[in-house]
């Protein structure tokens, strides 16, 4: 079968793979319809009588299930609902993975309301419909649909976490974690909403200054609070202050707040920042970024490296932490991880060299990024890393080359375009 024409990095081979093309997707969205496990890729497809999703398997690409079409929502337009949004992009439906019992799990999301009709003016959801991932055939029905109640304008909304069959909602704001969170216990379909997060964390109990207080994740039912004070943790069970990297101060800034602010979690793990301490000079003045493990608050691999420590008050990141597809590497722009070595890479500018934002690690620690201050133009500078040495040896490729989005899908890396027609277009390309 013949595939779309793609300019990829020497590790994959161009004409070799599989093409999905969304003509549907507007230019300007919120969200992506794509989402993967570890051998299949999904997508959503527009029908006649709303949408639906079709697995495909990532090595050939051959269909393994569709699903029935979603049932539909009325739309929340744009000042309807709470704050955020209000700019030209279109909100449509996404995916998610998450693990229930051990078992992967494709969520397509919607955000409208339900029940609207002459007579009444129906609830505004989030409407959460759970396919298992080893399904097969047509007209595949969801194993359940949760609807969380919400109030968000289009685009006002986030979802994180999923690995342990535990979603996490959160809206009100067009922010990587904004202040309104409901966890999702995908299973049983239980949402307990989250009413006051500044006082979920003990130093916020004693202190009684913690506003602006977020959970961003959630385990076994206890939510991880990043406060609006300073610290994080995991309430009744660990501390930042009790995982902090060794030689950093226990507070920071002028009011003395605890130091340590989570910037973002993935797959199990917690990326965090440090302030370090303020007589230090040279490169000890420098942030101090580390992993941890969400239940126990291990220290995994900590760094130092010259990138802003996110606002403990804010929900908005530049970047957000992703990790490779065997979980051995963790990046989140210019801060890198090699987990199983225990090194972190920063490729943070340091006056002569420019700064490097990470997009994409494959599971051998080749990783594909972009200059900074290229990153919003129409030409872009593409660079290809090795994660598993001292400095990365960062070389620049082709102009026009397109960086993976996931760098090892089954042999694959999975790249995501705009085709002559401006439809997305969905590639996997074979690896050399």
């Amino acid at each position: 079968m013949k595939v779309a024409t793609l300019s990829v990095p020497p590790g994959y081979r161009p004409a070799q793979g599989w093409d999905e093309s969304l003509a549907w997707v507007p230019r300007s969205i919120y969200t992506i319809p794509v989402e993967a496990t570890e051998d299949q890729v999904a997508v959503i497809l527009a029908a006649s009588n709303g949408y639906t999703v079709r697995a495909r398997d990532a090595a050939d690409g051959r269909v393994r299930w569709t699903s029935a079409a979603l049932q539909p929502l009325t739309p929340v337009e744009a000042g309807e609902g709470g704050l955020g949004g209000g700019d030209a992009r279109t909100e449509i439906p996404g995916l998610e993975t998450v693990a229930i019992n051990g078992s992967d799990h494709f969520v397509a999301w919607t955000h409208g309301i339900r029940d609207k009709d002459e007579l009444h003016e129906g609830t505004e959801v989030l409407r959460l419909s759970v396919y298992p991932a080893d399904a097969q055939g047509e007209a595949v029905k969801p194993l359940r649909e949760i609807d969380v109640p919400l109030s968000a304008a289009p685009g006002a909304i986030s979802l994180h976490g999923g690995r342990d069959g535990e979603l996490l909602v959160g809206w009100g704001a067009e922010a990587l974690y904004p202040s309104s969170t409901a966890a999702v216990d995908m299973a049983s379909g239980k949402v307990t909403v989250h009413k006051a997060p500044d006082r979920l964390l003990p130093q916020c109990t004693e202190q009684g200054s913690c506003s602006g207080s977020r959970v961003v994740d959630v385990v076994g039912g206890t939510p991880l609070v990043t406060s609006g004070g300073g610290g994080f943790g995991l309430p009744g069970r660990w501390s930042s202050n009790d995982v902090r990297p060794r030689g950093l101060p226990e507070t920071s800034g002028m009011w003395g707040s605890l130091n340590g602010v989570v910037h973002s979690t993935t797959n199990g793990r917690v990326l965090a920042a440090w302030h370090p301490d303020p007589q230090a000079e040279g490169a000890a003045a420098h942030p101090t970024w580390s992993v941890h493990d969400i239940r126990t608050g291990q220290l995994l691999a900590s760094m130092r490296c010259d990138y802003t420590v996110p606002s403990s008050d804010h929900g908005s990141r530049d970047t957000e932490a992703v990790t490779s597809i065997n979980d051995r590497f963790l990046f989140a722009g210019p801060v890198t991880f090699d987990l199983e070595r225990k090194k972190g890479l920063c490729t943070a500018g340091d006056g002569n060299r420019k700064t490097v934002l990470v997009a994409s690690v494959d599971n051998r620690g080749t990783a594909y990024g972009v200059v900074e201050e290229t990153a919003e133009t129409e030409s872009p500078t593409l660079v290809q890393l090795d994660l598993t040495t001292p400095t990365g040896t960062p070389e620049p490729l082709e102009p026009g080359t397109k960086a993976p989005v996931v760098g090892d899908l089954k042999g694959h890396g999975v790249f995501i375009t705009r085709d002559a027609n401006e439809a997305l277009l969905i590639s996997l390309r074979r690896r050399s």
